[in-house]
Order: structure tokens, then C-alpha cells, then sequence
């Protein structure tokens, strides 16, 4: 009699097993699709996810005696595995005289209150360029500090989450201002002098795409951004909370448009957000770079109480 509820437990352990693997087939597959439809989008971000997901079910369904279904996630694990490993080849390091140059970038987080922790980062790191975004009034009084180390700024406060800042110590620093269409959320557009070349940065922040509206507000600031950084000589880099992963296809056509390559590869995925839920982290803060500038390393900070990890990168000229 004490061995009926184990055996009555393990068909329906199995069974949700295999809903699981179903589950997971699904919405690996649903990452091909992700142009037909912006929910289908919503599953392209969940890359990594479904390799830990489909390795840790083809052990256990294994562990079951299920080998047919086993297998099926073995398989799928290995067609994760494809896109998540291209992030881990290494690209050429930067010759030994570049000139190299720090860029911090953080979506703040306009809610967040805990602005020693920025300002702690900022004197750990100190990095050349520093780039905000989510800043609001609060935020802005309370970087007083900041703005003495870096005497070349330019700072927009606003309360929807869609401020922006920049901080430099280019004393020949140009800083502009472009209103980025469909909302007219502000974009940075900032040339400062690396090594005796005039590099231009640009850092933007489209809308998440959470309801029709937004997603296609989205869209199209991207859209806009390409068409922006087209115009701009090299070197060049974007960089910002840009609402997508390089697993979507909105992605995708950024880079065509800009001809730019994320300096993420060779160092890995690098989630960033959200930070309150480590397991479903994805990458949506990114730094892209003209084909003229060598990335030395990226890697993400410290937890600073926003939903976004910041970005740390080092660039070489």
C-alpha cells in the first residue's frame, strides 16, 4: 500500500514533463516567426531561456525513460544552442597603442531612488563617456557630483521615463539634440575627439513594445535611428536601451540600416534586464560600433536599483 502514491504521483510527473517539453517546443519555434506577428516577437528574446530549459528537460525526461521526447529536447536544445553560442566567438582585440576609451551606459530607471549607487559605480569605473537614460528631476538634482567630474554635459529631465543625459570630460564635446519620431522622445547625437578623430555616439530610447501602439512606436524611432546613423561619417556608435534583443528580427534590419555590429560579440549574451528576475534576463541594452572601432571588452555592472544592469564598455582607436 506505501508504494500506491508514488506510483500514482509518476505518470502525472511525466505527463507535466512532456507538457513542459511542449511548451518549450512551441515557443522555440514561435522565435522563427517573430516577424508575422509583434506577440511572436515577444518569444525571439527567450533564446537562452530555451536552452537551459531544453538541456534540463532532455536530463530529466531522459531520467524517465521517455527517449523519444528526450531526444526531441536534446535537439531543440542544440538548435538554441546555435544563435546563443555566435555571441562567445571572439572578435580581434584592439592593437597595442589604441587609444581606448570607457562608455558607461545605464537605464536608471525614473523610480529608482538609489542614486549613490550610480555615483559609487561611476568613481569605481570612471569612464570616459557616461550615458543615462530614464532620468527625471530627482535624478538630475542628485547628480551634482557628477556633474562636476564631468564638466561636459547635457542633461533633458523628464517624468515618462524617456529623459536622457550625457556626461564627458571632451572639453570640445558637440552635443545635440534629435526629437525621434513617432513620439518625439530624444535621442543624443554627441562628437567628441578620440586619438585626433571625431567620433560620433548616439544614444536613444524607443518606447517597450507593451500594446500595438507602442510596438509600433518602436518600430518606427528604430527605423528613424537607421536613418540617423546613415548619415553620420565613421567612427560611430549607438548605444542605449534600445527595447529589442539580437534575436529579433526589428534587430535585424538595424543593423542592415546601420551597417554597424554589436560589440557584444565575442564576449557573450550579456542580459541586462530584468534584473528582479535573473532566470528571465534578456539583452536589450546594446552598444553597436562601426566596423572601424575595436572592442576591448563588454560586460555588464553592478546592480544600481534599477530594473537594467549598465552597460560597461571599452572601445579601442
Amino acid at each position: 500500500m506505501s508504494e500506491l502514491p508514488s506510483r500514482s504521483r509518476l505518470p502525472s510527473f511525466v505527463g507535466l514533463a512532456k507538457a513542459a517539453a511542449a511548451l518549450t517546443i512551441v515557443f522555440s519555434l514561435a522565435t522563427f516567426a517573430d516577424h508575422l506577428h509583434r506577440y511572436l516577437e515577444l518569444f525571439s528574446h527567450f533564446r537562452l531561456q530555451y536552452l537551459f530549459v531544453a538541456l534540463i528537460l532532455g536530463l530529466l525526461l531522459t531520467i524517465l525513460r521517455c527517449r523519444a521526447w528526450a531526444g526531441v529536447m536534446l535537439l531543440l536544445a542544440a538548435v538554441n544552442a546555435v544563435p546563443v553560442s555566435l555571441w562567445y566567438f571572439a572578435e580581434a582585440k584592439a592593437a597595442p597603442n589604441a587609444v581606448t576609451v570607457k562608455v558607461l551606459h545605464a537605464n536608471v530607471f525614473t523610480g529608482n531612488d538609489e542614486t549613490d549607487r550610480l555615483v559609487d559605480l561611476l568613481r569605481l569605473e570612471k569612464p570616459d563617456i557616461v550615458f543615462l537614460q530614464e532620468v527625471n528631476g530627482r535624478w538630475i538634482d542628485s547628480l551634482a557630483e557628477l556633474r562636476e567630474q564631468y564638466p561636459y554635459h547635457h542633461e533633458i529631465a523628464r517624468e515618462d521615463n524617456f529623459g536622457i543625459a550625457v556626461y564627458t570630460r571632451d572639453a570640445a564635446a558637440d552635443i545635440q539634440i534629435v526629437s525621434s519620431p513617432p513620439q518625439d522622445f530624444p535621442t543624443l547625437v554627441v562628437r567628441v575627439t578620440v586619438a585626433g578623430k571625431a567620433v560620433t555616439f548616439v544614444s536613444t530610447h524607443p518606447h517597450p513594445p507593451v500594446g500595438e501602439t507602442a510596438y509600433y512606436a518602436r518600430n518606427e524611432q528604430l527605423e528613424s535611428i537607421g536613418e540617423l546613423v546613415q548619415q553620420l561619417d565613421s567612427p560611430k556608435v549607438l548605444i542605449g536601451d534600445l527595447n529589442t534583443s539580437m534575436w529579433s528580427h526589428h534587430y535585424d534590419d538595424l543593423l542592415t540600416a546601420t551597417n554597424l555590429r554589436d560589440a557584444r560579440y565575442g564576449f557573450g549574451v550579456i542580459p541586462t534586464w530584468p534584473r528582479q528576475l535573473p532566470f528571465a534576463m534578456i539583452p536589450i541594452d546594446h552598444c553597436l560600433v562601426s566596423a572601424d572601432i575595436a572592442v576591448v571588452s563588454v560586460r555588464s555592472g553592478p546592480g544600481i536599483g534599477s530594473d537594467h544592469l549598465p552597460l560597461i564598455v571599452e572601445l579601442a582607436f
